[in-house]
């Protein structure tokens, strides 16, 4: 499965792809919020429409990397040796590139950017501390601290999958399912009378001093990937017609809970993102409604995707480590004339998506820069 292309997986990576940048360019018409209604709803109900991509691209790496064979040292060189040169390098390129271009550049800045921020020392900042975070150039980065973490516990649940009885794996998903639930009882809480522990709503012994709480080695983006595993180990035998229509149903509960839930929130909390990403959050339950459909169509599906499709997939994590940028740009480009907004994100995406590719291919053939972007 890994050392040839899985026409399923290359389309669906192409796909999770795309709806990460067209996500990226909801934003600045998001962050509008009351100023522009008209331009928030828009940005909001399409950026909800897209909350599966990361989710999607987890699952993905369930397929490929569980269970894992080799060492724990091997599988450790290869995996994040493999992170560290883009990590490194885009975490330095974005934020020179972002401060070039707003420097030097037609940019008219959107609503979600202070351009203070763009000063020569807050730019060194950055190139210097970014081990220790992202920062707003390297927003779309978040993922790799994340996939690194993954990658280091990864080894220690394929030694557990690898002996672990069908409904053993089945009540592990069970436990994460429950976790998908606790941001909304986190915001829920208040109206009961919880006020935090000294002023930290977290809950289940989340505090100031302990971020670790009940569930928190049985949450987040690890059980996307186990999922994967197991829908893949354990394909769904159901009919056509059931299978399509329970897809369309949780898609649908996901997606409407996703876009009205957004907008009630921001009613609620005008302009205030802590809430608001709850309704995002792409461990939440909703999102895992939308999620699940998409990936186990694709995989019902399991067709043969065209050479190009194959070629795409190849540049996708380049696609992704370098979009942002270009995002920007492309909110720039499309700021003049009058295009509807709901025109005018779609173009935006298209454009940095392909300014991505091109880069991204073009990078792929220097040999000194070709790691920048694999």
């Amino acid at each position: 499965m890994r050392t040839k292309n899985i026409g399923w997986i290359d389309t669906l990576r192409v796909l999770a792809c795309f709806m990460v940048v067209l996500s990226h360019c909801c934003d600045p018409f998001v962050a509008c919020f009351d100023n522009d209604r008209t331009a928030f709803l828009t940005g909001e109900f399409i950026g909800s429409l897209m909350r599966p991509c990361v989710p999607l691209f987890a699952m993905m790496t369930g397929v490929l990397l569980l269970p894992v064979r080799g060492s724990m040292s091997d599988f450790y060189r290869k995996r994040l040796g493999r992170l560290a040169v883009p990590f490194v390098f885009w975490s330095l390129m974005l934020p020179v590139l972002f401060f070039l271009y707003f420097h030097y550049g037609p940019s008219t800045v959107s609503p979600s950017i202070d351009p203070a921020q763009f000063t020569l020392s807050g730019l060194w900042t950055k190139m210097v501390t970014f081990v220790f975070n992202f920062n707003y150039e390297t927003t779309p980065l978040w993922y790799l601290y994340m996939l690194g973490g993954l990658y280091l516990i990864l080894p220690v649940v394929s030694a557990w999958l690898d002996r672990a009885e069908r409904s053993e794996v089945r009540l592990f998903l069970k436990i994460w399912g429950v976790t998908l639930f606790l941001p909304y009882v986190q915001l829920l809480a208040p109206s009961l009378g919880y006020t935090g522990n000294y002023g930290n709503m977290g809950l289940l012994g989340v505090c100031d001093w302990n971020a670790y709480g009940t569930f928190h080695y049985l949450s987040g983006f690890l059980g996307y990937m186990v999922l994967a595993h197991y829908l893949v180990k354990y394909p769904l035998q159901w009919g056509r017609a059931r299978l399509l229509g329970v897809s369309a149903v949780m898609f649908l509960a996901g997606y409407l809970i996703t876009a009205f839930g957004f907008d009630a929130i921001q009613q609620r909390y005008p302009g205030d993102y802590a809430y608001l990403e709850i309704l995002w959050l792409f461990t939440g339950v909703n999102v895992f409604l939308m999620t699940v459909p998409v990936f186990v169509l694709m995989q019902r599906w399991n067709g043969t995707a065209p050479a190009w499709i194959h070629r795409l997939a190849g540049w996708s994590f380049g696609i992704y480590l370098c979009h942002f940028v270009f995002v920007q740009v492309a909110y720039d480009l499309y700021a003049c004339g009058s295009w509807p907004v709901g025109l005018r994100i779609p173009a935006m995406a298209l454009t940095a998506f392909v300014v991505s590719a091109l880069l991204t291919g073009v990078l792929q053939r220097v040999p000194g820069l070709r790691a920048t972007v694999r």
